[in-house]
Order: structure tokens, then C-alpha cells, then sequence
């Protein structure tokens, strides 16, 4: 009959579709189409990165005990946020042993697509030249605290910029280095609401898995800033129809 589902779906459909690598260019489109409805609210945004547990575990030796140690393997989240609504508008996942600095530019650069950057923070773990002048290239000031040990810049890069920035306006620039606490924020929202760990087993599927407690954030988080906000959000505006997952 018309309405009914013609087939009971298997038990393991939902960790089937999780596994299909297919899922993830598509988990990624609806994360970006969930924080268009609030492009016009967010210009100031942070990156940061952390880890969802699994179940599975590595070892390695650890020199100062002088043995094996057994420890949780994690899944890594990388995302950028507006720090006023929390709303995730770019994100990347990783093992858990890859650089957080290397997904810096690709979080911005996906950002940008959508949204009018005004400035970026991130903590000393995403100091680097080339990071500086992704944000610089945009229009948009990072703000990123420089090392005690980071030698005096010169010229007229983004680096020396914000070193001289960071050196004679240490407390403006840490007012607005501070808004960075905003995605630790996200990440407590989410692994509040949603867990801290995955239970897929295969790479892909604890990928995909992790993606959809960020979109699912994003949802709670439009839904929030619909009723606080007063918007009426179009959804998909700008963005391509995502094409079907094959089962």
C-alpha cells in the first residue's frame, strides 16, 4: 500500500550506511548547509581539535616507566565555529596521532566559502607563517599567541603583524585571542549530547559517525538560535543538491 515501507530494513543498515565512504562528502555538505542560516549573525570564528574515544587500543613503550602501554585509540575532530552561536561551519577528521596545525588553512578556506571572516582564533599549536597568511589572504586578523621563544619578526608579513600585535597590545589581543574558549565550548556541547566516543569499529564508519554528532550539534544549534534570534532560515541556499548514498 501506498505509505508503507515495502522492506524491513536489516538490522545493520544503519552501520552499513555508516561504512559507505559515499556518506562522507554528503555529511559534509549538510554541515556547511546547517550553519548557512546564520552567515549574516557569525563573522568571528575559532578552530580547535579533539578526540572522540573507540574501542580500540594501541600500544607503545613509554620510556620514563620503562614499559608497554596499553592506551585508547581516538577519533580526531577538527572544526571551525562562530563563537557567537557555536554553530560548527567547517569540519575534518583525522587518527588520532595527525598534526592539528595542517588543518588549519583547509578549515578556514572552507569557512570562507560561505561566510564574511573578520577574524580567526586558535591556540599556539596553530602558530605558523602559512596559517597567518591564509587568514591574511582573506580579509580577516588571526589571532594566534606567539611562543616565548618565537624570534623577533620583521617586514611586513601577517607574521610580524601580529608578533609586534602581540607584543605592544598584549590585552587587546588576548581579548580577542580569549573568544577561542567558545569551541571548547562546541566540543563539551557535543560530547555532552551526544557522547564522547564512537562505537563503530572500521576507520570509515567512525569517521562518518563523528560527522553526524556534528551536524546533529548543528541542528540543536539552529533550532536555539531560530527561537532566540528570530530568524527564518532558507535552507540549502547556494549549496548543490547532495546526490543519493547508494546502499
Amino acid at each position: 500500500a501506498d505509505g508503507l515501507i515495502a522492506k524491513r530494513p536489516h538490522f545493520n543498515s544503519v552501520s552499513n550506511y555508516l561504512a559507505n565512504p559515499a556518506l562522507t562528502p554528503v555529511l559534509k555538505k549538510l554541515i556547511a548547509a546547517s550553519s548557512l542560516p546564520l552567515k549574516a549573525v557569525e563573522t568571528d570564528f575559532a578552530v580547535d581539535s579533539s578526540g572522540f574515544g573507540t574501542s580500540r587500543f594501541v600500544r607503545w613503550y613509554n620510556k620514563k616507566y620503562g614499559r608497554e602501554i596499553d592506551n585508547r585509540e581516538w577519533v580526531k575532530v577538527h572544526l571551525m565555529c562562530g563563537v557567537k552561536t557555536h554553530i560548527v561551519t567547517s569540519a575534518e577528521i583525522s587518527g588520532w596521532a595527525a598534526n592539528d596545525t595542517t588543518y588549519f588553512a583547509p578549515l578556514v578556506e572552507e569557512t570562507a566559502k560561505h561566510f564574511q571572516i573578520a577574524e580567526v582564533s586558535a591556540d599556539k599549536a596553530y602558530l605558523g607563517h602559512k596559517n597567518l597568511a591564509v587568514v591574511e589572504s582573506l580579509g580577516a586578523t588571526p589571532f594566534v599567541p606567539f611562543k616565548s621563544n618565537t624570534v623577533p619578526a620583521t617586514g611586513d608579513s601577517a607574521w610580524a603583524k601580529m608578533y609586534h600585535y602581540y607584543m605592544f597590545n598584549r590585552d587587546t589581543f588576548l581579548a580577542h585571542y580569549h573568544k577561542r574558549s567558545n569551541v571548547e565550548t562546541v566540543f563539551s556541547m557535543i560530547k555532552g549530547k551526544f557522547g564522547d566516543s564512537v562505537r563503530s569499529k572500521g576507520n570509515v564508519a567512525q569517521v562518518n559517525e563523528v560527522l553526524c554528532k556534528v551536524l546533529c550539534h548543528n541542528i540543536c544549534v539552529l533550532v536555539q538560535s531560530i527561537h532566540e534570534l528570530g530568524l527564518e532560515p532558507t535552507f540549502c541556499a547556494g549549496l548543490p543538491v547532495a546526490q543519493k548514498v547508494p546502499a
